[in-house]
């Protein structure tokens, strides 16, 4: 039964990714590489300066990963959100700002990876904190915001359950 559930879990993580802009998808799975270690993203995503230029900024961004997995609060003190708001605020701005996410679903699906579950019910609040700085323009701050619906904005408690679909790169091919 935990094979079922784990299985049908996982492709709704694919489908839901499959939902986003390929926008989206390329900036999720360089994201990933990125703030989870996983590849070397200036030989895997680099095509050429201004991509190499946006990796070193969002290696800098992504710099208090681990830290903020580590800042995920446990008893919900003022304290603790504090520690972990700030940070995670920053750098869900440099993301936002770097206007590749268009929606709540996808900051949502890529911070639950980056982070982990346990922060998911602090990822609405972090994402209007972000959408909601001046530096997003009041277009795009119009559209972010719009994204979250009154079901997440609402929601009364969030899964713990750790994300099983992490997306890789996956190189061009082209057809013979």
């Amino acid at each position: 039964m935990a094979t079922t559930y784990s299985a049908s879990t996982t492709i709704a993580e694919m489908r839901e990714f499959a939902s986003f802009t390929a926008q989206e998808q390329r900036y999720i799975k360089r994201s990933l590489d990125i703030g989870l270690a996983r590849q070397d993203a200036f030989k895997l995503w680099g095509r050429g300066e201004r991509d190499c230029i946006a990796i070193r900024r969002q290696y800098v961004a992504y710099r208090d990963v681990q830290a903020l997995r580590e800042l995920v609060p446990q008893n919900n003190a003022p304290s603790e959100i504090e520690s972990f708001m700030g940070t995670a605020v920053r750098m869900a701005a440099f993301d936002l700002g770097q206007e590749q996410i268009s929606s709540f679903s996808a900051f949502r699906f890529l911070y639950e990876r980056l982070i982990g579950a346990k922060a998911r019910n602090y990822l609405p609040s972090v994402f209007c904190a972000a959408a909601a700085l001046p530096q997003i323009e009041p277009e795009k701050r119009k559209v972010l915001l719009q994204s979250l619906s009154e079901a997440a904005a609402m929601a009364s408690g969030w899964s713990e359950r750790a994300p099983s679909f992490y997306p890789e790169y996956v190189e061009d091919v082209e057809a013979a």
